[in-house]
């Protein structure tokens, strides 16, 4: 597998990666996860301009799994990391994350952080065995603040979240 940035004729293929992985939520009560779409292709093509947008491909070159990176407080932060459901459990995911805290330590940022379900397996548990470590709100920096509080707007506080961070 390798880790590439992301090719504009391939933002497309990310909303379909990340509408399939999203069908995971429908299986465990959270259809409005499930429905909700994608980044708009100029959101996911800003991602890309900045640098900040990377594929996992197969053995073909095809994107696998991708993903999208903020800088937040000092921080390479997690927007949006998705793996398709026929490529999960072999570690895109977590090579996805590797590349990331290559980059930030490159760039010299301390961490990098995310925001995420607690109680989805596949989020805040796999998170932890990735090295992040849970916040507590009063840990949190402005910009972590503003994106939880999109996120309440967005009616994602419906079930528990939570901000990680993992020490560089």
């Amino acid at each position: 597998m390798l880790i590439r940035a992301a090719r504009i004729d391939e933002l497309p293929l990310l909303q379909d990666i990340e509408r399939a992985a999203g069908e995971c939520f429908r299986a465990i009560g959270m259809p409005e996860i499930a429905d909700d779409e994608p980044l708009p292709l100029e959101e996911l093509l800003g991602y890309r301009r900045a640098g900040l947008a990377w594929v996992a491909a197969d053995g073909t070159g095809s994107p696998v799994g991708y993903l999208i990176a903020d800088r937040v407080d000092g921080n390479l932060h997690v927007e949006q990391v998705s793996v398709h459901p026929d490529s999960a459990r072999r570690r895109v995911g977590r090579s996805l994350l590797e590349h990331l805290a290559e980059r930030a330590g490159a760039e010299g940022a301390p961490a990098l952080t995310l925001t995420t379900f607690t109680d989805v397996p596949w989020n805040a548990p796999y998170y932890a065995r990735c090295g992040f470590r849970t916040l507590e709100e009063g840990c949190l920096g402005p910009g972590l603040r503003d994106i939880r509080d999109r996120e309440a707007v967005h009616g994602l506080d419906r079930w528990p979240r939570v901000c990680m961070r993992r020490d560089l």
